[in-house]
């Protein structure tokens, strides 16, 4: 099913997305790629920090790399690229339950202890196309503001105004359901097959006499 998504959501929108569903974004996200920020992000949600943009409450949080080009308006979003999640699982739990996000995302999933905010809270996982940037940036409409200004672009917390944007797919859902989790099964499942298939082959291979034809 394919939803056209205007931001913020309230939490019952989101726990009516499910696994598989496609998605645009209208309004504002906010974005970034620093590890170190991430481990600021989470000493500021314990310690009642106000720096955090008021956007991230009750909002939509992206693993997305971007960077700003001055112009006459001031500084502007120049593309948009998404990044792997996984390296954020230490962060990721507390950063879902303390900012109550609704949404997350990036590429490649994260890990059960993730999974399991997103459940506790009612947040979803969204995967945006790896080296889909050219599509991605076309959703871009300009920048609402920029945190931590101290670090690279990529780095700084960016909240953005996006139209239109994605598509992205939801890949892990508010109730627990994750295609990364189905896709590890089903691979599972095949595995023993293909190893007995192997086997056989190479059983077949040590069998021909020296300088039979293959």
């Amino acid at each position: 099913m394919f939803h056209a998504l205007e931001l913020p959501l309230a939490r019952e929108q989101v726990r009516a997305l499910a696994v598989g569903d496609m998605v645009t974004l209208d309004g504002v996200i906010t974005v970034s790629i620093g590890l170190p920020t991430h481990q600021r992000m989470v000493q500021a949600v314990a310690h009642g920090d106000q720096t955090l943009p008021a956007a991230l409450r009750g909002g939509a949080f992206f693993h997305l790399s971007t960077c700003l080009r001055e112009g006459r308006d001031g500084p502007q979003p120049l593309y948009i690229n998404p990044s792997t999640s996984t390296r954020y699982n230490a962060w990721m739990p507390a950063l879902v339950r303390g900012l109550d996000l609704r949404l997350t995302g990036g590429k490649g999933g994260l890990d059960a202890a993730s999974a399991q905010a997103l459940r506790d809270t009612g947040c979803v996982y969204l995967s945006f196309l790896g080296g889909g940037s050219p599509l991605l940036s076309r959703g871009l409409r300009g920048l609402v503001s920029s945190c931590w200004d101290e670090y690279i672009p990529q780095f700084r917390l960016l909240t953005l105004r996006v139209a239109a944007f994605g598509p992205a797919t939801v890949a892990i859902d508010a109730h627990g359901n994750s295609l990364y989790a189905q896709l590890r099964e089903q691979a599972q499942a095949r595995m023993p097959h293909l190893l007995q298939r192997l086997d056989a082959a190479r059983q077949a291979s040590l069998q021909k006499p020296p300088g039979a034809p293959e």
